[in-house]
């Protein structure tokens, strides 16, 4: 008997498997949001650009306890980080679902805004911790198309399941996509390394570019940020188009991502300022032709995918600038990222709303378009060193996170 017991091992699920689920949990609460601002609206007494300012909540709680972890780091193990994240993620979707005031949805959206700190802040410190020598680019591959991933999937069924009532659509995707990823990480490898983390902001800061990096990805993620909290209303208030089908709409334009995100890779040799000023430009024309409202339907979904397209572009290469610039300081790097995405949210949601609420979708779409062409602004003046002055980027490349094996 006790030899058969031994022959019977747990089941165990490795590190890329377990952040690319916990990626796509932390990619839930923002997808779920879009499609369904009308209808919240509407049910709570509010205007759209009223209810959009919960995720201004969650992202304003998200980027302050980002934040303290790039200042501070975190010596708890990064399970235990990561668990605790998954857990106010489950409990604050859980809880929106039977809110019954807008009051109440903004308190379950600053816990949300607490998971998504402690996931994201640890998820992508574990995609280097957790990943062995040899195995990192396929681990941290697997952690970072977990957030498309989730859109591609999400937002069909965010669709369908809205049609009954929003309130579902909580319970379904975010709830569902947070216990799924506690349950793999409960089974995750035994031999995964696990330790907390320590940063070094200060060195962070000394070090030249850092400051103009983080400004830049800042306006970005504002731009992008916003035109995704909107873009559901506008095809379903701008051009009369129902919820299943905007969910179809957003899933597909989000297959784009991959191949956006492909050509960013393969072409960081070029300079990753470079493909962040020119793909932030395509991003932001894709922008103000999307929220404007007065193209044709077709002509919009086109830019959406494009927009798609080129912000993971330039994703990509806003993450490999950053780890450029500090290579060594990874996590405070990746903290201050991560808050640069919560409070770039807030900023898009607050810019958004507040030229929709004067001038209606199209100056919502300028409005955020300028956001991501003064982002570009930014990267061409003198505040960062120039390409000469960077590590190789074919020597960084191999260990991005959507790099891929080259044995």
């Amino acid at each position: 008997m006790a030899a058969m017991r031994a022959t019977i091992r747990r089941p165990s699920l490795g590190a890329g498997t377990v952040l690319f689920l916990a990626m796509f949990a932390v990619q839930s609460p923002i997808l779920v949001l879009s499609p369904i601002l009308p209808q919240m609206a509407a049910d709570l007494g509010v205007s759209t650009a009223t209810a959009a300012q919960l995720r201004s909540v969650a992202g304003v709680t998200a980027g302050i306890v980002a934040l303290v972890f790039a200042i501070h780091g975190s010596k708890t193990r990064l399970s235990v980080l990561l668990g605790s994240g998954l857990w106010l993620l489950a409990g604050g979707s859980l809880l929106t679902s039977i809110a019954p005031s807008y009051l109440m949805l903004l308190i379950t959206h600053v816990v949300i805004g607490l998971g998504l700190a402690a996931v994201l802040s640890a998820g992508f410190a574990a995609s280097e911790v957790w990943a062995v020598d040899g195995d990192r680019a396929r681990v941290l591959s697997r952690a970072l198309i977990g957030q498309p991933v989730a859109w591609i999937v999400g937002q069909p069924i965010v669709g369908l399941i809205a049609g009954f009532h929003w309130r579902w659509t909580w319970v379904a995707i975010p709830f569902a996509a947070s216990i799924a990823a506690l349950v793999a990480l409960r089974f995750r490898d035994p031999a995964i390394a696990d330790a907390g983390q320590e940063c070094d902001p200060i060195g962070l800061w000394r070090t030249s570019g850092v400051k103009g990096w983080a400004i830049s990805e800042f306006l970005a993620f504002s731009a992008w940020g916003g035109a995704l909290v909107f873009v559901g209303a506008v095809f379903i208030e701008g051009y009369g188009v129902d919820v299943a089908t905007t969910g179809l709409i957003l899933g597909a334009g989000a297959i784009l991502y991959l191949p956006g995100n492909s050509l960013g890779r393969r072409m960081i040799d070029v300079g990753p300022v470079r493909l962040m000023v020119g793909f932030g430009l395509c991003s932001a024309v894709a922008i103000v032709a999307l929220v404007s409202t007065s193209a044709p339907l077709p002509l919009a979904i086109a830019a959406f995918g494009v927009g798609v397209f080129f912000a993971a572009g330039r994703g990509f290469a806003g993450a490999a600038l950053g780890l450029q610039l500090s290579e060594g300081r990874r996590l405070a790097a990746m903290s201050v990222r991560a808050a640069a995405d919560q409070f770039g949210y807030l900023a898009g949601a607050v810019v958004g709303g507040l030229f929709l609420d004067l001038w209606g979708y199209p100056g919502a779409g300028i409005g955020l378009g300028l956001l991501m062409l003064a982002s570009a602004l930014v990267l061409l003046s003198d505040t960062l060193p120039r390409a000469d002055q960077l590590p190789d980027p074919r020597r960084f490349i191999r260990r991005l996170p959507v790099a891929r094996e080259t044995s």
